[in-house]
């Protein structure tokens, strides 16, 4: 083969592997909330949602409901409706304040956690 031939397999090669070269890996983040992060929400919510930004354990991730005096809301069974998503059932909550703690694994196997705050008024 020419030297010109070599060249031009060496540089499909190095493109091609490239391309099939394995992502980075990244933390699975609290994109969004339902309640929404800081919110006030009229009336007790039926469930607390976390959506993140990439997917996560169940097996390997929590997620904790304490009232204002940080006692732990007896909540529904953990749910993951979507790979990217956790749920939690709720008791029909008292106005006040609520603090949300979660703690997840990514598929990539990165731990993650926050805390977040709502508030519930009267209906």
């Amino acid at each position: 083969m020419s030297r010109r031939t070599l060249g031009f397999i060496a540089v499909v090669l190095m493109f091609g592997a490239a391309g099939f070269a394995p992502a980075a890996s990244a933390h699975a983040f609290l994109d969004h909330a339902e309640p929404r992060v800081g919110s006030t929400v009229r009336g007790s919510p039926v469930a607390v949602r976390l959506t993140f930004t990439e997917p996560v354990e169940k097996d390997f991730s929590r997620v904790e409901v304490l009232n204002s005096h940080e006692q732990p809301i007896a909540a529904g069974q953990l749910e993951h409706p979507d790979p990217r998503e956790l749920q939690v059932t709720m008791p029909v909550l008292p106005p006040g304040d609520y603090t949300v703690h979660w703690a997840v694994t990514s598929v990539d196997t990165h731990q993650t956690e926050g805390r977040f705050e709502f508030t519930v008024t009267a209906p």
